[in-house]
């Protein structure tokens, strides 16, 4: 891929959150060179140039650790030797470094020929740029436990000269390197949490986690403060709407109370009607009047399908074929189905699916800026000193889901709704409480993005597919193919 093309890439893959991902599975040095571009690339896009040599060491590091893993399965699977058993571990050790690397490329093509990859996930998202590095085959007890010991070792160093000037024992790629991986990371100003290395479904998967501090990160909290406070311009919902919710919220409303208040508004009413009625309810009989419509749905549907409804008015939304709003009913289709599907739970159904209609309400609002909102952001940004690329950034989607969350927060959606919009692309930060239903719409958002190309089986969170124990692509096609046919028919009602 050309440079010019690679950079576009990143920039979009920064501004909505999406994971980069790139899969080898002999590590040449032209994938290295590659590798150390993209790490570049997008240290510079986020002003953390200056992390760049240090941050390159850890990922060769951790490259490294993961390419002589997979040459041990092979070298031992070859010498008829138990990597898990304590005594073959210690025999096949003797001379692993020297025959492996004196034969690396017949160990490196068996290691191609059964599969073993190593893949590296560039991703920015909850105010953390993450470098991923996975390879499948699972660290084992006695390897885990020499990475941990070599951590233990670093902390006890106060600068790199006192660990070079120890005699540590460099037999295994978690040897002297962990020790200045981890006191790189300390001199770098962050702490041994930047780095994490776990086994996990067949996995081995180091983390680095850079926060998003500095400058340029300031600055773009001060926007999105500044962008949220300016959309004031987007009003807050409408009368009749908040009439309904106060209804639905005062202890003594009968559902007549709350009918009689809807059909006073024909528009809301042929809304709750059409919503009740599709497929996303499967009601045996087609609801024709709004008292029926209200009991089918409860207090709680009655209130998410007004978020959602108020939504679409106060932004203004009127084209129901555009990309962006079909992707958004896409998804929360996806999401309530998983959802029904996992849970019994009616309040974590309807969450999930208007979560996933309105997961996207940042990216909405950032890329229906209203000129004169632009203008006035602008001079807000010369005011301040902010750089221009910041704001074109923010418009092209950057940050998106903190904009969402906030603004969630000012129309007053409850927690679960505001987690669900915050935490779509970094499910795994998200409170516990609103886990089920922010994973619903994390694998919803992943399966509608496969479907348009965005994304790739490869970079969806492994541990979100274990919980809803999709063990292959396979089967994760099978999913998509099956909720798309489903979603398409509901469009034809």
């Amino acid at each position: 891929m050309a440079s010019a093309q690679l950079q576009e890439k990143v920039k979009k893959a920064i501004r909505l959150s999406f994971p980069l991902t790139i899969t080898s599975y002999k590590l040449p040095r032209e994938t290295e060179e590659q590798l150390e571009d993209i790490l570049g690339m997008y240290l510079k896009e986020l002003g953390l140039d200056t992390y760049k040599d240090p941050l390159a060491y850890c990922m060769k590091e951790l490259a490294v650790n993961a390419k002589k893993a997979n040459t041990k399965r092979v070298y031992f699977e070859e010498k008829d030797l138990d990597i898990d058993d304590k005594i073959d571990y210690k025999r096949g050790m003797v001379d692993f470094k020297e025959e492996t690397l004196s034969n690396l490329e017949h160990f490196l093509t068996i290691q191609k020929d059964k599969g073993f990859y190593i893949k590296f996930t560039f991703m920015v998202a909850g105010g953390m740029f993450k470098l991923t590095i996975r390879n499948n085959v699972e660290i084992n007890r006695t390897e885990q436990m020499r990475v941990y010991d070599r951590i233990a070792r670093a902390r006890a160093f106060n600068s790199l000269e006192e660990a070079f000037a120890e005699v540590l024992d460099d037999s295994e790629g978690a040897g002297l390197g962990i020790v200045i991986l981890v006191l790189m990371l300390k001199k770098m100003g962050f702490d041994e949490d930047a780095f994490e290395i776990e086994g996990e479904g067949g996995e081995t998967v180091a983390s680095l986690l850079i926060p998003l501090t500095g400058e340029r990160y300031s600055a773009l909290d001060t926007l999105v403060d500044e962008i949220v406070s300016a959309i004031d311009q987007l009003p807050q919902f409408p009368e009749n709407i908040t009439e309904v919710q106060r209804l639905i919220n005062d202890p003594d409303s009968e559902i007549e109370d709350i009918a009689r208040r809807i059909n006073s508004d024909p528009a809301l009413a042929a809304d709750l009607l059409k919503t009740v009625n599709s497929a996303q309810f499967m009601l045996p009989n087609r609801v024709s009047n709004i008292p029926d419509a209200v009991m089918l749905l409860g207090f709680r549907g009655i209130k998410n399908m007004l978020y959602s409804y108020g939504t679409e008015k106060i932004l203004n939304i009127t084209d129901h074929e555009s990309y962006m709003w079909d992707h958004a009913h896409r998804v929360g289709f996806y999401a309530y189905t998983l959802a029904r599907n996992i849970t019994k739970k009616k309040d974590v159904i309807d969450d999930a699916y208007l979560g996933g209609i309105l997961h996207d309400i940042g990216l909405i609002v950032l890329q229906g800026l209203k000129p004169e909102l632009i203008e006035h952001i602008e001079s807000f940004s010369i005011d301040k000193g902010l750089p221009r690329q910041l704001l074109e950034d923010m418009a092209a989607g950057f940050n998106h889901s903190e904009v969402g969350a906030r603004i969630a927060e000012k129309w007053n959606f409850p927690p679960s709704l505001v987690d669900a919009i915050k935490y779509h692309h970094v499910p795994l930060q998200c409170r516990s409480q609103n886990k089920a239903i922010v994973y619903c719409i994390y694998l919803a958002n992943c399966l509608a993005n496969i479907e348009n190309g965005s994304y790739s089986y490869e970079q969806v969170e492994k541990k979100i597919l274990d919980l809803f124990k999709i063990g292959s692509e396979t089967r994760f096609t099978e999913l998509l193919n099956r909720l798309s046919s489903d979603y398409e028919a509901e469009r034809k009602l």
